[in-house]
């Protein structure tokens, strides 16, 4: 695979090795750029911005829906890519391909939706003869960077809304997993003008920085971690940004819960893609009066699950994005249990992959549920009381979503005015998401709000015009 500039592939001498996690072999190189490869790509959308500004709502919604054809039709060759890049199970990567062809589908229709509104410029004073109205108008120049665990939709939810605004786009995919995103931009660019769309593949430090500190950039959106997210603060000056920077998610089962459902449903949070989701269950915060009834389910789920080859379609759990990435997980889990922790289940490392584990007896202040643990790992925690579940819920810098599980109108109201998280979701998982919701959390979570009506409203400016 090549990068892709001005409407050409692009390729390096120097390469960056992409590793099939299930057995470590190499299935691919990408060129490694350098940060006069990142100029040329934002000089070439510097120069596209003003031919896609000037294309009518109409022919960009029409590209939007040609390329959503072009994938739809591709559909299983991505997901074939993003298995063997990412090792994720077979039948997931066909749920993120059905996911990103809806997206750049839903990016389409938005494109012919993007209102301004008109002004009673009579309501202030000296304002009865005026008439004042807003046009929305295109920033200029997005870059999009994007992690390993959703390759191709998490790179849609950037660079569909961007480009219905009339945006160009200088897109990093994760060195990691770049091979089905630079597919996707390929495709992308051979619809659109040169220079409209440009992918670029390296390191952080190199393609990161230039496209965070070059001042052509006028929006960067970024979804990883938060040290990345609050580098990139620091360093983006008066650049728009969105900033997804993954979650400490709670999953909350009170005494009045449909036990069997919410089993099901934080097995379902807790390991899907391996525990690799900023959305996943990371904390489960279960009654204590149900807690040994809950636990015996859960259990009972996750044997349920088969860990093995990612392109078996009967495959659930696959490898990690990396051994390092899994070791890390066996550490955490270590710790866990040096400070008291339980293991009921799992808790074994083989490679890149990690046994899909259940930890009882876990306490709010350790290690493993302070701080996000991306891995296979559905960590138990007991409280007394609704209010003692909330508490230990807000208790964490982090606020993306929670899932709590309860018959009671007034428990399921009081989680939504109580949790700090941008998104609630009542007798459902953290992991639910449909990729036209509002998308982004609070506190250390991150800031802007993804999902496609949301993500073009942040890709425009508003301008005001008045006449007297």
């Amino acid at each position: 695979m090549k990068m892709f500039i001005n409407g050409s592939l692009v390729d390096r001498d120097e390469k960056i090795d992409v590793k099939n996690p299930a057995n470590n072999e190499t299935i691919d190189t990408v060129p490694e750029a350098t940060r006069e490869d990142v100029k040329n790509a934002l000089e070439a959308a510097n120069r596209a911005k003003k031919v896609l500004g000037d294309m009518s709502a109409r022919k960009i919604s029409r590209i939007l829906y040609d390329v959503y054809e072009v994938v739809l039709k591709s559909q299983e060759e991505f997901s074939r890519i993003i298995t063997l890049e990412t090792g994720k199970p077979i039948k997931d990567s066909r749920d993120e391909m059905k996911r990103s062809v809806l997206t750049l589908q839903l990016a389409a229709e938005e494109a012919k939706r993007i209102y301004g509104e008109t002004v009673p410029m009579d309501a202030g004073i000296g304002g009865r003869t005026a008439l004042g109205f807003t046009m929305k108008i295109p920033l200029g120049v997005v870059a999009a960077i994007t992690p390993f665990n959703y390759p191709v939709n998490l790179a849609v939810h950037k660079i569909a809304p961007a480009l219905a605004a009339k945006n160009s786009v200088v897109f990093k995919p994760s060195k990691e997993a770049p091979l089905a995103a630079l597919k996707l931009g390929e495709v992308l660019g051979h619809h659109l003008p040169d220079g409209a769309v440009n992918a670029v593949t390296g390191p952080g430090s190199v393609v990161g920085d230039e496209l965070v500190t070059n001042p052509i950039v006028n929006k960067v959106s970024f979804t990883g971690s938060v040290e990345t997210g609050n580098a990139i603060a620091n360093r983006a000056g008066m650049k728009k940004l969105t900033l997804e920077l993954g979650g400490n998610d709670p999953i909350i089962v009170l005494e009045d819960a449909d036990l069997e459902k919410a089993a099901v449903s934080t097995a379902r949070g807790a390991y899907l893609n391996a525990g690799q989701v900023c959305i996943g269950v990371k904390r489960i915060i279960v009654q204590k009066g149900v807690a040994e009834e809950f636990i015996d389910l859960l259990i009972k789920e996750t044997r349920k699950l088969k860990m093995g080859d990612p392109m078996d379609p009967e495959t659930d759990i696959g490898p990690l994005i990396n051994e390092e990435a899994a070791i890390n997980v066996a550490r955490t889990v270590g710790n866990a249990l040096e400070n008291g922790a339980q293991i009921l289940l799992g808790g074994k490392r083989e490679g890149a992959f990690y046994t899909p584990t259940v930890l009882d007896m876990v306490d709010p202040g350790m290690d493993m549920v302070c701080h996000e643990t991306f891995g296979p790992v559905a960590p138990i925690i007991r409280a007394e009381t609704v209010d003692e579940a909330f508490s230990i819920a807000n208790n964490t810098p982090y606020g993306l979503q929670a899932g709590v599980f309860t018959s009671s109108i007034e428990n399921a109201l009081k989680a939504a005015r109580t949790i700090e998280a941008g998104g609630v979701m009542i007798n459902k998982q953290p992991t639910f998401r449909t990729d036209n919701m509002p998308f982004g959390g609070f506190k250390m979570s991150g800031m802007g709000k993804e999902g496609v009506k949301y993500a073009v409203e942040d890709m425009t400016r508003t301008k005001l015009v008045v006449f007297g």
